[in-house]
């Protein structure tokens, strides 16, 4: 039986190189260029052969960055004599380091960052691995000191830099070198070459998966419907843009409010049904609630036009209304993860603008409100970037799933492409299927309209937590809320790191409950009672209460083992009204009968 370990998201390393596609797709119908810029569909169709010749990065952007570095360096003495004695300095430590290992046993002068697995393997202590391993961290080191911050140079061009750099020195690690790496050596002597040739055979097939972009199946044992996303339910209503599921109670008694979960529409929501112990779903059921979930439908090109506010109106709000005809008369808790975690606090402020008291509660999950320290997600943006994504957009109609994995990758390259790669290709090891790579593969896009929208509009010009974001030509502010909120960050995130994910504290006055998981974005969401080496600190605040910055609030909450899941349910229960029996299964009546068994058609849309 496969091992159902969960795993970060892993894409290919072959998915990270792009290829110049033979023929370039048709654009999807577009209004008529203005009469004073005539050619601007000429502009689009040459960037987008740019952006796809360049993995869909700026080369503007990239040169800007280093010519910022640069040319500020090149004026500072001080820090050209700095990095030269940090140059002699690093040399002297390796060379002593290696002199002595001859000898003693001492600790290394430079270690691996903290998620950096790619010298684990004992034999790294040995001489001569131990020098090339203490050479490229040395080297890696200097450079940290290269770009730091310089006197006038542009933070965002100084940590562009930076990233570029680390990325570059990722490639010649020596860990990638089979006559380097003493883990691929071991374990060729070990096989006595085998592992080559069964690493050649998976090179070849994600080389041909990646020129094909086709998919694999899903393994035996992670079938949908049947082994993930199966928790019983019914479709009890359907649009273009989702499928709304109503789940099974499986108590004889249920918590009168409903629950509603809007999960990201960049992913297929059963991340947050995977398998039956690892389920948030089927915990919540068994918890005594009804749950609703929002399966969100895999755009085409056709579906380019949707927006933002589609997605808040046609999706949240619709699904709303549709379980207030279910389950008349109640309030409805609401959970968002992720993006689905940013349209529901942007859909609860309009509702709290507008006097709608629907919600008893909300909980977002790894969610960002405020964008202005997203993390080395906003390295990949600018004005020239954005543009670069528009173009891309504009000739297919959304943005692949793929080329976003691969921006989340390349954050930690070391782990999630490079090890990775050493792994598949170099020791012949099969990856472990797991739900969670499962659920990765099956890739999902975003219209190109709503993305450029989100990107603009919240990413780059913060419009939400500055007081800009209008809705319906009305502006919304998070203060209004008055509904309990229950906020979860994660301490690894690379994604929405947890303390812009906290920053949520600043922005509204309502009761707040702020939970910090280990793991990151997906595995610490996915912290289901008993799962092994799990912990979180959790902590309230009542409205009105003083700010608390995040770091003071780290170090006054201590680390609990366990579950986030736990407290959660209890929250959840003091923010219901006691129980009564399950609600009926869609509601024929209201124009809400059930269609079809979970998890529906949209989870299997390609």
């Amino acid at each position: 039986m496969p091992s159902r370990r969960s795993t970060t998201d892993t894409p290919s390393p072959i998915e990270t190189l792009r290829t110049l596609p033979m023929k370039i797709p048709e654009p999807p119908p577009v209004p008529e260029p203005p009469e004073d810029h005539p050619y601007l569909a000429l502009d689009r169709i040459v960037n987008n052969m740019i952006s796809r010749s360049t993995g869909g990065v700026s080369p503007f952007s990239v040169f800007q960055a280093w010519s910022d570095w640069s040319l500020h360096l090149s004026r500072a003495p001080g820090r050209q004599v700095e990095l030269l004695e940090t140059a002699m300095r690093n040399m002297l430590k390796v060379a002593a380091h290696a002199a002595r290992s001859l000898s003693t046993d001492e600790d290394p002068p430079f270690r691996p960052r903290p998620l950096d697995h790619r010298f684990t393997h004992p034999g790294w202590g040995n001489m001569p691995f131990a020098f090339w391993q203490q050479s490229f961290l040395a080297t890696q080191d200097w450079w940290d000191h290269a770009t730091d911050q310089l006197h006038g140079l542009s933070t965002a061009d100084s940590d562009r830099v930076r990233f570029m750099v680390r990325q570059a020195l990722d490639l010649v690690s020596p860990s990638n070198m089979p006559a380097m790496n003493p883990e691929i050596i071991e374990r060729t002597l070990d096989c006595h070459g085998t592992n080559l040739a069964e690493g050649a055979q998976h090179f070849a097939d994600d080389l041909l998966q990646t020129l094909t972009q086709s998919r694999k199946p899903p393994p035996e044992g992670f079938q949908l419907g049947k082994d993930l996303a199966c928790t019983p339910g019914k479709i009890v209503h359907r649009n273009e843009l989702f499928e709304l599921i109503q789940y099974t109670p499986t108590t004889q008694k249920v918590h009168p409010e409903p629950m509603l979960i809007v999960p990201a529409w960049i992913m297929k929501y059963y991340v947050l049904d995977l398998s039956p112990e690892n389920s948030m779903v089927r915990f919540l059921v068994e918890q005594g609630f009804t749950v609703f979930m929002i399966s969100w439908c895999n755009p085409t090109r056709d579906q380019a036009h949707l927006s933002l506010e589609d997605y808040r109106k046609d999706g949240v709000m619709a699904a709303l209304t549709a379980i207030r005809a279910i389950v008349p008369g109640q309030k409805i808790h609401a959970t968002g993860y992720c993006l689905g975690g940013t349209i529901l606090a942007i859909a609860a402020a309009t509702m709290a603008r507008d006097g709608d008291d629907r919600l008893a509660s909300i909980t977002l999950l790894a969610a960002q409100v405020d964008f202005s320290e997203p993390g080395e997600l906003m390295l990949f943006l600018d004005e020239s970037q954005l543009a670069f994504l528009e173009d891309m957009m504009w000739a297919q109609g959304y943005l692949d799933r793929p080329q976003m994995s691969r921006t989340f990758a390349t954050i930690r390259a070391e782990d999630l492409i490079y090890a990775r790669a050493v792994r598949r290709y170099f020791l012949g090891k099969e990856d472990l299927p797991s739900d969670l790579t499962v659920w990765n593969n099956d890739t999902t896009r975003m219209p190109a309209k709503m993305h450029s929208e989100y990107l603009r509009g919240l990413f780059m010009e913060n419009r939400l937590t500055a007081g800009r974001f209008a809705v319906e030509g009305r502006v919304i502010a998070l203060k209004d809320i008055a509904a309990p909120l229950f906020i979860v960050g994660t301490e690894a995130d690379h994604i929405a790191p947890w303390k812009s994910v906290y920053k949520v504290r600043l922005f509204t006055e309502s009761d707040l409950t702020f939970a910090l998981t280990s793991s990151g974005h997906n595995g610490g969401i996915l912290s289901e009672p008993g799962h092994p080496r799990r912990h979180y600190r959790i902590g309230a605040r009542k409205a009105g209460a003083r700010y608390v910055d995040p770091d003071t609030w780290y170090a006054t909450h201590d680390a609990i083992d366990g579950s986030w899941w736990i407290p959660w349910a209890k929250w959840l229960r003091g923010a219901s009204s006691g129980a009564q029996k399950p609600p009926p299964m869609g509601a024929p009546e209201a124009g809400y009968p059930p269609l079809m068994e979970a998890p529906g058609s949209y989870i299997f849309q390609p």
